[in-house]
């Protein structure tokens, strides 16, 4: 019975001596409160010779826009860094076991950190708290919508890998006084950002770099940590929208070599292709930036399939115009024909009044020798008009050689132009066919090279 006694009293002492803690008795014992200038006015340093060692660890969780226009680059990340606030430290066995609470930011001194791309202030809501050790770490998160700028180069748009840095530096604090450094190397958080990648859209996100360099300004050398994130085009979209169109017009027009020259259904079929293709551009000038160091393949791709393509309707053009001033000589024979028949015509009737002219004077002859014998009369005549039908007859064979002469030349000419014109049309066909398969083997090679 007395030590079941003893053995309850023990007891109820045992648990009348249990300690109980909160998060406030050690914001007291730290006097850390709203009131409290020491811990977010100055660097929390003891010896001002001390340096602030920031480490910084960087996150991207989705890749929201990129625009080639305006050289911008829009990702959204999470941004961790951690720091040592000297004036802080406790015995977590005094509080029983607490080794870290959570606090308002405005309560502690927070490191002035700055994306230097960063190109428009981002309003979306930050975390309220930041989280204390016991040792006096301080760690603080937030998550970032980041609208930097970034140099793209698009010379192999749409097949094109574009770096795009984020470079974190204090705005007040030189070297001497704050460095900062990474938490995590660059093959971990390459790693981890693909795991949690949300979204990437047209872009694949391949990895993401970290390296350290020192920016010097009015003789003072900054820390800054820059992150370069590498990105890669999917070019499907591009491929079909773009560059397959315009493969197929360019076969449209090789297509088009097969079309007969005799009417002008080529050269409509040639000048609407042709179209196709500046609207095409139209397009193109809508999506690359205004200035480039070098110019971007697909421009090169389409102005020269432009150049190709209006050659190709010069060409057609050249070859119709022979053509139809060989359909048109026929006509300019038969207009000269008619022409020379009316001449015949008159110089018939002009012969016939000149027969009529030497019977009169014959006539005249006739009464004044009227003594003459009968078979001298008779024979006069006779030579008279034979004369004239031998006359007749030589003139009609001359005008008959010279219109076979006129023809067999409109004939040889005939036969030139439409020579020309096919061997033009075929030499053309050949060297345009050789030089559009080249020029697409030079220019797929440099895409993939």
């Amino acid at each position: 019975m007395t030590s079941a006694a003893f053995l309850l009293l023990l007891t109820l002492t045992n648990g009348g001596s249990c300690k109980v803690c909160s998060y406030q008795d050690v914001l007291d014992y730290l006097n850390l409160t709203a009131d409290s200038s020491m811990f977010k006015l100055t660097r929390p340093v003891l010896d001002h010779t001390h340096i602030t060692v920031v480490k910084l660890d960087i996150i991207v969780y989705a890749i929201l826009a990129v625009v080639e226009k305006t050289q911008t680059f829009v990702p959204f990340i999470w941004a961790s860094m951690q720091w040592n606030n000297e004036h802080i430290s406790w015995d977590p066995a005094q509080f029983c076991g607490i080794t870290q609470i959570s606090v308002p930011k405005d309560l502690l001194w927070k490191p002035d950190l700055f994306i230097y791309e960063m190109i428009e202030k981002d309003d979306s809501p930050r975390n309220p708290n930041i989280l204390v050790t016991f040792d006096g770490t301080v760690i603080a998160g937030d998550d970032i919508r980041v609208v930097s700028t970034c140099k793209m180069d698009v010379h192999k748009f749409p097949f094109d890998t574009q770096e795009c840095s984020i470079s974190i530096g204090s705005a007040v604090h030189c070297e001497k006084e704050m460095q900062i450094l990474p938490s995590s190397n660059s093959s971990r958080v390459t790693q981890f950002s693909q795991q949690i990648m949300k979204t990437q859209g047209e872009w694949e996100f391949l990895r993401l770099s970290i390296n350290n360099s020192i920016l010097t300004f009015d003789n003072r050398s900054y820390d800054r940590l820059i992150y370069t994130i590498t990105i890669k085009r999917r070019p499907l979209l591009h491929v079909i929208n773009f560059l397959l169109p315009i493969l197929f017009f360019l076969s449209l027009d090789l297509a088009s070599f097969f079309i007969s020259d005799h009417r002008g259904e080529k050269l409509g079929f040639k000048v609407t292709v042709l179209l196709a293709i500046s609207v095409l551009l139209v397009i193109l000038n809508d999506i690359l930036p205004a200035m480039s160091n070098r110019t971007p393949l697909i421009a090169t791709y389409c102005i020269v399939v432009f150049a190709l393509m209006l050659l190709s309707l010069l060409e057609t053009i050249l070859v119709t115009y022979l053509i139809e001033k060989d359909e048109f000589s026929p006509k300019e024979n038969q207009e000269s024909k008619h022409k020379n028949t009316k001449t015949t015509n008159c110089d018939k009737e002009d012969e016939k009044h000149a027969i009529c002219k030497s019977i009169c004077k014959d006539s005249q002859k006739e009464r004044q020798h009227e003594l003459l014998p009968v078979p001298e009369e008779v024979n006069n005549t006779l030579l008279t008009g034979e004369s004239h039908v031998l006359l007749l007859i030589l003139d009609e064979v001359k005008k008959l050689q010279k219109t076979v002469c006129l023809h067999l030349g409109y004939r040889d000419e005939r036969v030139k132009l439409v020579s020309w014109a096919k061997r033009i049309n075929r030499s053309f066909f050949i060297c345009y066919t050789i030089t559009v398969f080249l020029f697409l083997y030079l220019m797929f090679r440099e895409w993939k090279s």
